[in-house]
């Protein structure tokens, strides 16, 4: 492929300018909420916004189906990067989920996720009419067992549980047929029903002991007031107390929860309760409604995609906001257990702001190649 003839053929009025729009004023609202957290962390932080919306426009003028060529190659990198992770990562908080290199902290799971979904994206559409056989269909669930096994031995269950949320979005997507959905959903439910029975017995080995009692302080949280439901309590007091309108940024409200230092390390899982608390409702609205549009702008380029594989890629990258989203939200607020998943393009952590941001470029080029088409 000619390489200067496949950025030269976009127009510019072709552009999906909201969605960078919006990709850029929920990022500068996550630095804002990230200053008033830990103000030392802003200058990282925007340089990972800057990097990240390079890496935007130089991926968004590539076209995905050259990306996709290289699918196997994503895949194996995406395995690579877990086993290297795997033996040589960087233990800080008792789990290996991070390299450091030079100086910056890269956690490569977060870039796995969008690797996964141009992987899927290619292999269902070069198997789009069999996709509904039995070995097609066994193929795709043992492809997705190697980086849920490596991430969930991190340990890191949050991920992996994404990885898992990613890979039913692409193979519904897909065209994956209703009765074999069913029939998922029919062994599924009570195998997790089951799974959760045993995770809660005492003596368990399927989980860490932490992740088992991040779940009983879910069930029972006047129990583990005091230690594992702590952080969650004091989220929902804080989102609370900020009512309508927030106590402001970066006030000096000795009442305040995060002045107080009730929630630690709030610049990561927890910033949903610092835009409870110092932007209020309306602010905390906004910020579900900024994470919202993002969604659907991608289920709208999904739409619109010209074949399988674009429709994959928006489509995943849709669903992997929505649910990332839903679920850290929904630890905050206490709806859902601790998992420790960040909310996307706000929580603080340059690896995952600029993998959003890669994400966004390869749905712009989806748009724009739909545009073309229509010429």
């Amino acid at each position: 492929m000619d390489i200067l003839r496949m950025f030269s053929k976009y127009s510019i009025k072709k552009y999906n300018f909201f969605l960078i729009l919006l990709s850029i004023a929920i990022s500068v609202m996550g630095i804002l909420l990230i200053g008033s957290a830990k103000a030392d962390l802003v200058g990282k932080q925007t340089r990972g916004l800057i990097l990240g919306i390079v890496a935007m426009i130089i991926i968004s003028l590539i076209d995905y189906h050259f990306v996709l060529k290289f699918y196997w190659l994503e895949y194996a990198l995406a395995i690579a990067l877990l086993v290297a992770v795997y033996f040589f990562g960087d233990k800080g908080g008792g789990a290996a989920r991070w390299f450091v290199l030079f100086g910056i902290r890269f956690q490569p799971s977060e870039l796995v996720k969008i690797l996964l979904i141009l992987f899927y994206a290619q292999f269902i559409m070069k198997h789009k009419d069999t996709l509904n056989t039995f070995r097609i269909i066994i193929t795709c669930v043992l492809l997705i067992i190697p980086p849920f096994v490596l991430i969930f031995e991190q340990p890191d269950l949050s991920t992996s549980i994404m990885i898992l949320a990613i890979f039913a979005v692409v193979m519904f997507l897909g065209g994956l047929s209703y009765k074999v959905i069913l029939l998922a959903a029919a062994v599924a439910i009570p195998a997790a029903v089951i799974l959760l029975n045993m995770i809660l017995t005492p003596g368990q080995t399927i989980v860490n002991d932490y992740q088992q009692k991040r779940i009983l302080a879910w069930i029972q949280p006047e129990k583990y007031a005091s230690t594992e439901a702590y952080q969650q309590l004091n989220s929902i007091t804080a989102i609370g107390s900020g009512q309508l309108h927030g106590k402001g940024l970066n006030n000096n409200i000795i009442g305040s929860v995060k002045n107080g230092n009730f929630i630690s390390e709030a610049q990561t899982d927890f910033i949903f309760a610092i835009a409870g608390e110092e932007l209020g409702f309306v602010g905390s609205c906004a910020i579900i409604l900024l994470l919202f549009l993002i969604a659907m702008q991608c289920i709208w380029t999904a739409v619109r995609a010209n074949d399988l594989g674009g429709r994959l890629i928006a489509g995943g990258m849709a669903g992997f906001i929505g649910f990332q989203t839903f679920i850290n939200i929904g630890v905050t607020t206490m709806i859902l257990p601790n998992t420790g998943l960040t909310l996307p393009f706000v929580s603080y952590g340059q690896t995952s702001l600029i993998t959003m941001f890669i994400g966004m470029g390869l749905v712009l080029n989806v748009r724009l190649q739909a545009e073309n088409s229509l010429i």
